[in-house]
């Protein structure tokens, strides 16, 4: 049995006793002074006064002692990215600043297809290679959980190959992540044939593959008048649930009707929401349904946020995620996304970390992972600061001094990760 202790710390930050759902005052949270985290096989068991943890330490403790004045808070799980991919779409970026509609950068070779086209192109040894690099990009900013989607593949094999290659990278990797079959992203061009009848393609012919190998739980579509009707995704929730599947919606990004699918089908979550009204919003409120928000998309669109203040107000759980994607939301930066979120919906600090840790991490079905408690994994980051707040303040500037995956450290600022 290995033990562990790691203090002192400035504050802990543990989320411990904040609810899953509804708004958060910062005076709710419990922030543990002069203290340190004791942690036996990669589990917290104690986390207390570090001078009374370090007295009562057993022979075969292993004291580490932080660097000067540090805090210590929850790792982070993004629970929405896209970081399967090939190539590059700058151009869309350039191009849509300047003016151009959704239909005018697809016309000029940009846009989704694009991206299908180059992740086609790319050998699954190549697509494991760029996962990796991005995992570990997100790594150094604390996150130690990620949610990657497929949906550049729009084929059988393609498909595969991303959910494949997923896999493969989870070999290489420290951080934890958690595979999404997202195959009904569009209708790609080359299938002849209309919107039902590709996702009876998918669900008959991928779907047993998916279980098969062991490639995903979790199914994902993207609800909207440029991809699919709430209707024709009907009967493919139907079939994913049949199978077993969790399912997550791309919601009301553009136009409303995702997230009453989402939450008919008890959704893990519905992510994106831009467009929600006080009527999704409500519907969300009073579903167990995780509203996902993803302010870098926001960002790159130059559209509308996700109504996080009124979801929360409402009674909702809210994670935030990156969205991490080439197209719309190619930034890859969770705090720094979070803080511009909160500062134009008016979150607060317990509201924010809530968003991209324990209830991120419900958003996935992970239950013991988000929070800095007696029983959870060892998940953390240190920060060298004497206080917590500083974190948010400095929207994403200051990073993590070191990360910590069940208790075992794998990142540290200016080493190679």
């Amino acid at each position: 049995m290995q033990k562990k202790l790691i203090g002192p710390f400035k504050q802990v930050l543990s989320l411990a006793d904040i609810p899953l759902k509804g708004a958060i005052s910062d005076q709710q949270l419990h922030v543990i002074p002069e203290s340190g985290i004791r942690i036996e096989d990669g589990k917290i068991v104690e986390i207390g006064t570090y001078s009374d943890l370090k007295a009562a330490a057993t022979a075969d403790t292993v004291l580490i002692v932080p660097e000067g004045d540090q805090v210590a808070v929850p790792s982070y799980v993004d629970c929405h990215t896209h970081i399967a991919f090939a190539g590059n779409r700058a151009n869309d970026f350039a191009l849509r600043n300047a003016g151009a509609t959704y239909l005018e950068i697809a016309q000029a070779g940009g846009g989704i297809w694009s991206t299908v086209q180059h992740t086609r192109e790319a050998s699954e040894a190549e697509l494991v290679k760029g996962i990796i690099e991005r995992a570990n990009f997100l790594m150094a900013q604390g996150v130690t959980t990620i949610e990657v989607k497929s949906g550049y593949g729009l084929s059988i094999l393609e498909e595969l190959k991303m959910l494949r290659a997923i896999k493969e990278a989870q070999k290489e990797l420290s951080v934890t992540l958690i595979p999404t079959c997202l195959a009904a992203h569009m209708k790609p061009r080359d299938f002849e044939g209309d919107n039902s009848a590709y996702l009876s393609m998918v669900a008959d012919n991928l779907f047993p593959l998916l279980k098969e190998e062991g490639l995903t739980t979790r199914i994902d579509a993207f609800i909207e008048q440029s991809a699919f009707s709430a209707e024709e995704i009907t009967p493919y929730f139907e079939k994913a649930r049949a199978y077993g599947f969790d399912i997550t919606v791309h919601a009301d990004q553009f136009t409303t009707s995702g997230s009453a699918v989402a939450v008919a089908f008890g959704a893990r979550s519905a992510d994106h929401l831009e467009a929600s009204t006080e009527q999704e919003v409500a519907l969300l409120a009073q579903s167990d349904t995780i509203a996902v928000a993803l302010p870098g998309a926001s960002v790159g669109l130059g559209c509308a946020f996700t109504p996080a203040r009124q979801l929360l107000d409402q009674g909702a759980s809210l994670a935030i995620a990156t969205d991490w994607n080439p197209g719309s939301a190619p930034m890859g930066q969770l705090m720094a996304q979070a803080s511009i979120l909160a500062t134009a919906q008016k979150l607060s600090n317990a509201e924010l970390f809530a968003a991209i840790t324990f209830r991120a991490a419900h958003a996935l079905n992970l239950r013991d992972s988000g929070r800095l408690a007696v029983g959870e994994q060892a998940d953390f980051i240190t920060y060298k600061t004497d206080n917590y707040q500083n974190i948010t303040y400095l929207q994403g500037s200051l990073q993590p001094e070191q990360v910590w995956k069940n208790g075992t450290n794998i990142f540290t600022k200016g080493e190679r990760a």
